[in-house]
């Protein structure tokens, strides 16, 4: 199985919260995680996304859905002499429909 590449990035604008913080609020949509069938784990632009059966459920129901992404921790290289490029690591979480289909 090929991994999809999202075209154009899941990234959406900068936002400013309550307190005055700005950070970017990353959100992806099935239609943008290449329309996956199966549970695995995918090489995007913007790093790896693991796509659990859950997920899959919650998009097979609201394909308009729109996930956050949410990165992990990365984890501490076992041989500190090799310097690898090591790509971000994301899961989904909450999820959000469009307001013309939110029951």
């Amino acid at each position: 199985m090929v991994p999809p590449v999202a075209p154009g990035g899941a990234f959406a604008p900068k936002v400013t919260s309550a307190t005055g913080d700005i950070g970017v609020v990353n959100k992806i949509t099935w239609q943008r995680a290449g329309g996956v069938t199966e549970p695995g784990r995918y090489m995007f632009t913007f790093g790896w996304l693991t796509v659990t059966s859950d997920d899959l459920k919650i998009w097979n129901e609201y394909p308009d859905a729109s996930f956050t992404l949410v990165e992990l921790p990365t984890q501490a290289q076992a041989n500190d002499e090799a310097e690898e490029v090591h790509a971000e690591e994301f899961h989904l979480g909450t999820f959000e429909l469009p307001a013309s289909r939110a029951r």
